[in-house]
Order: C-alpha cells, then sequence, then structure tokens
C-alpha cells in the first residue's frame, strides 16, 4: 500500500514534511510502519498550488528516496496547500502516468488502497465515466479511474456527495461481478482551497489515516511541531514521528474536511 500527506495552512517549503521529520515521507518510502507493504518504491509525485489556476504536479518512477530531483524542488517549492505521495503499485505498471497525485482542472486527487478485483471489472468501471471526462485519462489504474468517475460524479460542486455516489457505484459494480476481494480507500481530493480526506472499506479493514492541526507546523530536531490552533492541517498515512500527542486517528468511515480555517470529521454514510 501506499503513503501519502496532504498539507493546509501558511506557506511551507515541501522539504518541511518531506524530508525533515523523523519519520517523513521519504523515510516512509523505504521502511513504512503502519503499512501491509513496507517499501513504497514504484514511484512518487507531489502536486502543489501556487500563483497558477491550476496546481502543479511533478510525479516520477524513481524510488522517492533515490531521486536527487525531488530533494532540489522540495527545497525550493513552498505551498499553502500541497499533497505528495510515495507508491506500491497493487497490480498497474510503474510508469510516470499511475504515479500520483492525479489532476484534472483545479483538482488534485491521491489514493492509498485498492478496488477489489479491477482487472475483472476494470472496463465495467471506465464505461461509467463520459466520454469527454474519459478522454483525460492517462493511465492505468483503479486510483485515476475512481479519480475521473468522481468528477463525472459532480466533483466540481460537491465532492463529499460526488465520494459517496462513486463509491457507492463501485461497490455496486464490484457485487455484480461477485467479487470477493475488499474495497479500500485512504483518499484526498483538494480544489486549491480546502482538503478532504476518506477513509472507507467494505470489510472495516481500509488504510491508516491520521491528522493534526495548529496554526503553524514546523520540524524541529526530526520532531514535528504545532502551535495551537486550527490555521494549519496535515493528514496523513502514518505520523511523522513517534509523539503520542498531536496526531489523531481518523475513524472507519469518516471523511475529514476543511472548512474556512477549520477541520471538521464527519461519518460516512452511503
Amino acid at each position: 500500500m501506499c503513503r501519502w500527506l496532504a498539507y493546509g495552512g501558511p506557506l511551507l517549503p515541501l522539504q518541511e514534511l518531506l524530508f525533515k521529520p523523523r519519520n517523513s515521507l521519504i523515510r516512509q518510502s523505504i521502511a513504512a510502519t503502519r503499512s501491509i507493504v513496507p517499501t513504497n518504491g514504484d514511484g512518487f509525485g507531489v502536486g502543489w498550488y501556487g500563483e497558477q489556476a491550476k496546481p502543479g504536479v511533478f510525479r516520477d518512477t524513481l524510488p522517492a528516496w533515490n531521486d536527487s530531483n525531488l530533494r532540489n524542488i522540495a527545497e525550493q517549492i513552498s505551498s499553502r496547500l500541497f499533497f505528495a505521495h510515495v507508491r506500491a503499485s497493487t497490480g498497474t505498471s510503474t510508469s510516470r502516468e499511475n504515479c500520483h497525485p492525479f489532476r484534472r482542472g483545479k483538482f488534485l486527487f491521491m489514493h492509498n488502497g485498492a478496488i477489489g478485483g479491477f482487472h475483472r471489472i476494470r472496463r465495467a468501471i471506465e464505461r461509467l465515466i463520459p466520454d469527454d471526462i474519459y478522454n483525460d485519462r492517462i493511465g492505468t489504474t483503479d486510483s485515476e479511474a475512481f479519480f475521473l468517475l468522481a468528477c463525472a460524479n459532480g466533483l466540481e460542486n460537491d465532492v463529499p456527495g460526488a465520494l459517496k455516489r462513486t463509491v457507492t457505484q463501485i461497490l455496486g459494480v464490484m457485487d455484480e461481478a461477485k467479487v470477493a476481494e475488499p474495497f479500500h480507500m485512504a483518499s484526498a481530493v483538494s480544489d486549491g482551497e480546502s482538503i478532504y480526506a476518506l477513509r472507507y472499506s467494505n470489510d472495516a479493514k481500509s488504510p491508516s489515516l491520521y491528522y493534526a492541526t495548529g496554526s503553524t507546523i514546523e520540524t524541529r530536531d526530526a520532531h514535528v511541531h504545532f502551535t495551537p490552533g486550527e490555521a494549519a492541517v496535515l493528514v496523513l498515512s502514518e505520523p511523522l514521528d513517534e509523539a503520542k500527542e498531536g496526531w489523531i486517528e481518523i475513524p472507519e468511515a469518516h471523511i475529514l474536511q476543511t472548512v474556512g480555517g477549520a477541520t471538521r470529521i464527519s461519518k460516512f454514510d452511503l
């Protein structure tokens, strides 16, 4: 399974979270501690919002720990909202097109998990995506298919609603095909203003997902420090250090949403 993080708040250099913490995302690409698969070396990606209307994206197929370009841009790029992802493939090829995050218009999307039996139901799922949206499909992953189907289901106007409609459709396809493998999802999506993070599965065994908030977030001595407040939020697959306080687990079948500088968690009912 993959590892990822999403940050929103005051301007912050990417390296502050990707490289500096004791259990940084780059460290997790070598030795994740709360994942079935400890190594996530099938490529990586970062996406960030800056001065342009659409977010920037940098993705490649090298292991994140072995890419000097990633370190170089992480030192130079600061953003108020960014995504980062290290990939462990669930069966599709290791290619730049299959690395997260995915981008369409103003939206970024990334995912950890799998659509059970995707190799059997891929055509059925892709047929649900309208042609004008399907034309933006450049990879072969179930993650990208989910994202494009969510776009078709109204992501532009109602992110939680679009995610519910998409999960419902996919579970329906799985059920019709009598797929025995589970649906697992820990995903994040952003429009450049808000972050939405969903933890959901159909067997109550969702991938791990945590969050933390503060007025500011800073890494000192390999530990992540949060000042009191909620202006900044960090959502991630696993904590960046061993501190017990600060990191809050998002419950099974819940969705996190940032709205107007506040973070709220709500039940994700289909």
